[in-house]
């Protein structure tokens, strides 16, 4: 069940790394491609475009602090056999449920191997 544990650590790190960088590359395009954007868009659109792009970033950052940095910090936990990180992946993955194919294939993992450690640790 330890090996579990360590890929189920290693495969947070991973989706969480990845999950932060593809959102900052999102909010950096967009960043990047709002001007030209805005350059053809007459006033009404300009200013319904104005909004736009904080709320984008601000919706990247939301998902980094609430998604990617916790994947990152309780995959660190797994692989640290810390007895919290188990519970903190499992919230997560049940969030991940709803990210297809890759969280949903990561969420279904952490609850496989949360249910196998809690039927290993029960006394009969």
């Amino acid at each position: 069940m330890e090996t579990h544990k360590r890929v189920l650590g290693i495969l947070f790190i991973v989706h969480g790394f990845f999950q932060a960088i593809g959102m900052l590359i999102l909010s950096i395009f967009l960043s990047a491609l709002l001007p030209f954007i805005l350059a053809e868009a007459d006033a009404e659109a300009q200013e319904i475009l104005e909004w736009v792009l904080p709320s984008i970033q601000i919706i990247s950052f939301v998902v980094i602090l609430l998604l990617a940095i916790p994947s990152i910090v309780g995959g660190i936990g797994l692989l640290n056999q810390k007895k919290w990180a188990l519970t903190l992946c499992l919230v997560l993955g049940c969030i991940k449920l709803l990210s297809f194919p890759l969280g949903t294939a990561l969420g279904i993992y952490s609850i496989w191997v949360y249910s196998e450690d809690k039927k290993t640790n029960i006394a009969f």
